[in-house]
């Protein structure tokens, strides 16, 4: 018999779960409250219909400028250095100036010994430090670093910490470690929002994807965030919708509302507005804030500029 990619991930999953120990009562509980038995043809679907209805509306100026509003503006690269990194900064700064009616960026993210760079640089007001940490892209490092990690960059200056959650930990079947683990770096943020990285384009199938939000809201994100962008498959729309159904049922179930980011592969004004479009449909006009919504990006806010000033612009 002949399997496709999915069908052969499916099997290997199936066989790793029989082949670990027997979940922790808690985490079937946590995860027994919600409906993770999904197809993804029929996600596909569902997105498919939305997108249809409801895209167009959303496409005008006054979404472009909330867009640009929630933005992690983002430089991850191995070349960054405290120079060009300062430089990143200085444009926000000079936004305020340059583009008075509009709202700045929502945050600015970077790699954790960039914090103290922008901490020391930036002068917008309400423009949040983000640092990527806890082994950032992989997860794979000693839980203790991981720690380490967030700590520092929050000592250094960091208001958001986005970490990736344990992948191999998750398809493995063993939650308790995976969520013991997001549990510490919570912990460690204390009052500073935790983002919790599924790596949706690893975990391939809705019903996975369904069950880490579950597992990562339970353990104390803040916000459940769908990619890093370092893989070969990035966030998708239906990734998106998946992940948003899975806030919307844990706020009616807790009562606690957890913010969703898309980031990796946002690319055009249209991505973003495809986004757009699933949170507001699916979390509702209370989740469209910077408080609860972002989108990561390097490349989306002069795209966004351009079409808000109907003119070419590369001011970022």
């Amino acid at each position: 018999m002949n399997y496709n990619d999915d069908e052969l991930y499916d099997i290997e999953t199936e066989h790793n779960h029989k082949s670990e120990k027997p979940q922790s009562d808690k985490y079937s509980e946590a995860l027994g409250k919600y409906n993770t038995t999904l197809k993804d043809d029929e996600v596909t679907a569902s997105v498919n219909t939305l997108i249809d209805k409801y895209l167009k509306e959303n496409n005008t100026k006054d979404v472009k400028k909330f867009l640009l509003g929630i933005l992690d503006l983002t430089t991850l690269k191995c070349t960054d250095s405290e120079q060009s990194v300062l430089k990143f900064t200085e444009k926000v700064n000079e936004f305020v100036d340059k583009y008075p009616d509009l709202k700045n960026v929502a945050a600015i993210c970077v790699y954790p010994n960039m914090a103290e760079v922008v901490n020391d640089t930036l002068e917008a007001d309400d423009v949040k430090i983000a640092c990527v940490a806890g082994g950032f892209p992989s997860s794979q490092t000693f839980t203790e670093i991981k720690v380490a990690e967030a700590a520092m960059a929050i000592h250094s200056g960091a208001d958001e910490i986005d970490i990736v959650m344990p992948v191999g930990k998750f398809i493995s079947g063993d939650y308790e470690s995976m969520c013991d683990e997001i549990e510490e770096l919570k912990a460690v943020c204390a009052d500073k929002t935790l983002k919790v990285i599924l790596e949706t384009g690893i975990l391939m199938t809705a019903q996975n994807i369904k069950k880490a939000a579950i597992l990562a809201m339970y353990s104390g994100a803040d916000f459940i965030k769908t990619s890093t962008g370092k893989e070969s498959v990035s966030t998708t729309p239906e990734a998106a919708y998946v992940m948003c159904k899975a806030i919307k049922e844990y706020f009616l179930e807790t009562g606690i509302k957890i913010g969703f980011k898309a980031a990796g592969g946002i690319n055009s004004v249209d991505d973003a507005l495809v986004y757009y479009t699933i949170a507001k449909e699916i979390l509702g006009e209370e989740w469209l804030n910077e408080g609860l919504f972002r989108i990561g990006t390097s490349r989306l806010a002069n795209l966004l500029l351009s079409d808000i000033t109907g003119e070419d612009t590369r001011f970022f």
